[in-house]
């Protein structure tokens, strides 16, 4: 579970830290846990219990009203009142309609609309969230619009550097405040499509790793550099387009020969054809479900500790 010091609680929340101190003093909410030093951590369920606070406040509601619904019949707050004329039905997911209108402003070619609609993204909840439901979501179906020839390579272009932009700050703002592991998330050197690595490692900070993104275009030179100046607990390699046979086994090679010891796994649409070669050079295969092969990572990364001997952070 990830933990957030309280700047990044007021960037992700849009409430001023000054408010988040004044509410959990005078009523409670929330109540974040401390670090020995005495730092304030809150969790994602803090987050999505002042964005609640937040709500109702600019709705109206007395700051000490909202809190005592709050803490007292959460089950009120989660019941949405009704829209407006020409707005969403009462059972429409957020997340889904903040993609639908972000796809739509795609469309009509928006850019000021289309900042607007993914700033308000930033409000839904935890940033791994906002990508597996709203973001990545909206890439895709943007991208299936563009490949059908329904909008031009501009539009295409223009939602890609906003939402990657977005992508970006979410990632610096999820990094766990007292992470005691790292992972290097990189592209295959052939491989240019770098926001779904973004997704990956909001995926990962939401398990409590520090993430270290090399982006586009990585080497296996570059990937052994990382490892023996940063010794990374993890390397995670993305390729979303396969290389041609021979060109995918050296390249499964050289990253296997690169990572020198520590646990690695290749992910992404790609990756699939090249199975046989990951599980054979002892990496972790994970296709297209990272969810799904956490299991596996968790259990290499544990026996991976037990064979060497403990380190210093050097975060």
């Amino acid at each position: 579970m990830s933990l957030y010091r309280i700047r990044t609680v007021s960037e992700l929340t849009g409430v001023s830290s000054a408010t988040l101190r004044a509410w959990e003093r005078r009523y409670g909410v929330p109540a974040p846990s401390r670090t020995p030093s005495a730092y304030r951590l809150y969790s994602e369920e803090d987050v999505a219990l002042i964005v609640k606070m937040r709500d109702l406040v600019k709705a109206g509601m007395a700051p000490a009203e909202s809190a005592r619904l709050l803490l007292s019949e959460p089950a009120i707050v989660a019941a949405p009142s009704a829209p407006p004329p020409g707005a969403a039905p009462l059972d429409t997911d957020p997340f889904t309609a903040a993609k639908d209108r972000i796809v739509e402003a795609t469309r009509r070619f928006d850019p000021d609309a289309l900042e607007e609609e993914v700033s308000k993204t930033l409000t839904l909840g935890p940033a791994v969230a906002i990508f597996e439901r709203t973001i990545g979501p909206a890439l895709r179906e943007i991208g299936d619009l563009w490949h059908a020839g329904m909008i031009t390579v501009a539009q295409e272009h223009l939602a890609s550097n906003v939402l990657g932009g977005t992508l970006i700050h979410l990632l610096r703002l999820a990094q766990p405040a007292d992470a005691t592991r790292r992972v290097a998330l990189a592209c295959f050197a052939d491989e240019d499509h770098v926001l779904g690595l973004y997704g990956v490692g909001l995926r990962f900070t939401s398990w409590g790793f520090r993430t270290l993104m090399l982006g586009a275009r990585t080497p296996p030179a570059a990937i052994s550099r990382v490892v023996d100046s940063l010794a990374p607990d993890l390397v995670g390699l993305s390729v979303t387009i396969a290389p041609p046979s021979p060109r995918a086994r050296e390249l499964v090679d050289a990253y296997a020969d690169a990572c020198r010891g520590a646990a690695w796994l290749i992910g992404g649409d790609g990756s699939e054809t090249m199975r046989a070669w990951i599980e054979d050079r002892g990496g972790i295969y994970v296709g297209r479900d990272l969810a799904g092969a956490r299991q596996t990572i968790e259990r290499v990364l544990a026996a991976q500790k037990r064979r060497r001997p403990s380190r210093g952070s050097k975060d």
